[in-house]
């Protein structure tokens, strides 16, 4: 259940305790409580602070929308495939395994030297249609189209991973998944910063407490060219993991031949989406956090050593249909560097093979929230489906 905080022009509903809620991005909340266009404001309990509004909140707004709120990796999410092998099938030498993958995937600020053939992709149409709309994007982009067509299928640096899990208890204990976190690479980021700069510059936005919260209003051509870009992006966020599971699919076939695969499941956790709550119209935020409606399957990772979850929504009204998106900092990278070394990462992530250098210290577990709790204090918004524990993680 949520606690409810005084957040002036309506309540924030608060998933998490606020007590443990760092009071910057405790004042990020207030300021984005007050916005006058909030309809209403839910908190996962992974909150944490970020550029603009905070991560791990859901906005809920009438007729306006604020591009930080989206976050400038536009559609960024998760999806996970189980597969037909078991731990058993796995090969002694998943070092292996890993370099299998990174050689299909691009990782950091890798691309492809030419653009995956979409006939790879089974399942996923319409690319012609999706790169005419390339020409429509904000004119500050046109020069990036290649770069764009060779990231599709790129993983990206920082807390983007492709991981091969193992199922954790009940009757499928032991069974193989794959699960991989990306979004829309350098061609959302260049879109959501110009936007943003766009916003900041609108005489409605220069009363604001935060200049990073300036919003777009319906029925003016700002908003229509956001909208436009924004969900363009958002397709590229799911085309690009769809073309990664594609890849990371047929490696482990080629690793392990006869494997099989079920669909994908899939969700966004950086994105906008057109909603009814309240019989109000509203365009909701999610920035960390995914869409739990009724029946709606998720992905809720920890970190690179302590496992994931597969949810199932609850559909919450209470949460404007949501959930929380991973365990959440609970500090920032530049801290971890000071507070960890390599040693502790490789500690930390005893039993996975994965990078254990200087490069990732930023993505120890210790600096990660404790998922287990995550999950236990969000029960009325989701029901857990599968308990994943990765036994190899690709990072950037």
């Amino acid at each position: 259940m949520y606690t409810a905080v005084d957040g002036a022009r309506v309540p924030i509903r608060m998933w998490a305790d606020p007590a443990s809620v760092e009071d910057q991005a405790m004042r990020q909340l207030q300021n984005v409580a007050n916005l006058p266009w909030v309809h209403g404001l839910a908190v996962m309990p992974d909150v944490h602070y970020g550029k603009g509004a905070t991560v791990g909140s859901v906005i809920a707004m009438r007729d306006a929308v604020s591009p930080a709120a989206v976050g400038v990796d536009i559609g960024c999410g998760m999806s996970a495939v189980r597969t037909s092998l078991t731990a058993a099938d796995l090969p002694d030498d998943l070092g292996k395994l890993r370099r299998r993958i990174e050689s299909a995937v691009p990782v950091g600020f890798g691309l492809h030297k030419s653009p995956v053939n979409p006939a790879k992709v089974h399942g996923v149409g319409g690319w012609d249609a999706f790169w005419q709309g390339f020409g429509r994007l904000h004119e500050g982009v046109q020069q990036l189209h290649d770069r764009a067509a060779r990231q599709i299928g790129s993983l990206g640096g920082g807390n983007h991973f492709i991981e091969v899990c193992l199922e954790q208890g009940g009757a499928d204990s032991g069974r193989v998944w794959l699960m991989l976190h990306s979004g829309s690479r350098n061609i959302g980021k260049e879109l959501a910063e110009r936007h943003m700069a766009v916003a900041r510059k609108l005489p409605h936005n220069a009363d604001l407490p935060d200049r990073d919260l300036a919003v777009f209003v319906a029925g003016t051509p700002e908003m229509a060219a956001y909208r436009r870009d924004l969900f363009w992006a958002q397709d590229y966020a799911a085309r690009n993991r769809a073309t990664m599971v594609a890849l990371v699919k047929l490696a482990l076939a080629e690793v392990v031949p006869g494997t099989t695969f079920d669909d994908a499941i899939s969700c966004h956790h950086n994105y906008v989406a057109e909603e009814t709550y309240d019989g109000v119209e509203l365009l909701v935020t999610r920035k960390g956090a995914i869409r739990a409606g009724s029946g709606d399957l998720g992905i809720i990772p920890g970190s690179m050593g302590t496992g994931s979850y597969i949810v199932r929504g609850l559909g919450n009204k209470s949460s404007f249909e949501s959930a929380s998106h991973g365990a959440g900092r609970r500090m920032s990278r530049n801290k971890a560097k000071k507070l960890f070394t390599a040693d502790d990462l490789a500690a930390q992530t005893a039993g996975v093979e994965c990078r254990k250098d200087s490069g990732v210290v930023d993505e120890i577990p210790a600096a990660y929230k404790d998922i287990e709790t995550v999950i236990q204090a969000q029960t009325d918004l989701v029901e857990v489906v599968a308990h994943l524990k990765q036994v190899v993680c690709v990072k950037g």
